[in-house]
């Protein structure tokens, strides 16, 4: 059990942040704009990017530098909404969607162009792992990741649910055409929607990076996971896409444990396989999600 805890659960929290993160960006765009966002992996590179450049010039550690590739993905985001999705948003859907796949490539293509196609890190060498009641080894950056992802999780609650904009993004979201007659001005929250999915995503390239290196693909490999995280939740709603993407990290970790046997359940280079099964289950047999999201 110790070594379940240690190995597989931990990690699986860990990187299940990471989609989560991720996923609410892609439930809020798609539950105000009604598209699905292929290149919100990619603005998950770039604000990893951002994040990776400040930490040459400055010394102090990544996490504290947050707000520079927030500040990134977020000016990258604001951009190409405004020269690429905004002329489009008349026009019907599939059009913008495929517009979102052209951004996608331009943003790895700028990856590659300033930062090149290598891995890189944030910090070199191995840092020990952080001992609990001598028997639980955590990684401190596995325990930080997972500790913010929660007070992110909360604060983003609270936002939603008492603050004005908040419940403006989900009347928005609900009743788009009854909101706009209400008076609610739909382009500021259309804005806000992506500096906060923008903000998150940045973070989400941070958490990743940090955990395993950065490199221009970084964010596109997670894109599968994090929409199979958002379906799992119920698209369109951000605290079940946080839901979805813990549930989708730990069933990936746990799937290569070793439960009746001494061979784990699937190979470790099939766990991604998993997330693309619970998200093709979900749409054939709760297509709204755990927390009955939008259908259209």
């Amino acid at each position: 059990m110790i070594d379940f805890i240690n190995l597989y659960l931990v990690p699986g929290l860990t990187i299940g942040s990471v989609y989560a993160l991720g996923a609410v960006g892609i439930s809020m765009i798609f539950g105000i704009l009604r598209f699905a966002h292929f290149a919100h992996g990619d603005l998950m590179t770039i604000g990893g990017y951002g994040v990776l450049t400040a930490v040459w010039f400055i010394p102090l550690h990544p996490l504290l530098l947050l707000p520079v590739g927030m500040a990134l993905a977020i000016g990258a985001a604001l951009a190409v909404d405004e020269f690429f999705y905004k002329p489009l948003r008349k026009l019907p859907t599939i059009y913008t969607v495929i517009a979102s796949f052209g951004v996608a490539l331009i943003f790895r293509s700028l990856a590659q162009l300033f930062w090149s196609s290598g891995n890189q890190v944030f910090v070199s060498g191995v840092r020990p792992p952080m001992v609990f009641f001598d028997t639980f080894r955590i990684s401190e950056l596995h325990l930080q990741v997972i500790i913010l992802t929660l007070i992110i999780a909360v604060a983003l609650h609270f936002f939603l649910t008492r603050s004005k904009l908040g419940r403006a993004m989900r009347a928005v979201s609900d009743e788009p055409e009854l909101a706009a007659v209400a008076g609610l001005d739909t382009e500021r929250v259309v804005r806000w929607t992506w500096v906060i999915g923008a903000a998150l995503a940045a973070t989400a390239g941070v958490f990743a990076g940090m955990d395993t290196s950065m490199h221009p693909n970084l964010g596109w490999n997670l894109l599968l996971a994090m929409f199979a995280a958002a379906v799992l939740g119920g698209i369109g709603k951000p605290m079940g896409a946080i839901a979805g993407g813990l549930i989708i990290g730990i069933a990936e970790e746990t799937a290569t444990f070793t439960w009746l046997s001494d061979e784990p359940l699937i190979s470790p280079s099939y766990k991604s396989a998993v997330a693309f099964f619970i998200m093709v289950a979900l749409l054939l047999f709760r297509p709204q999600g755990l927390f009955k999201g939008r259908l259209l």
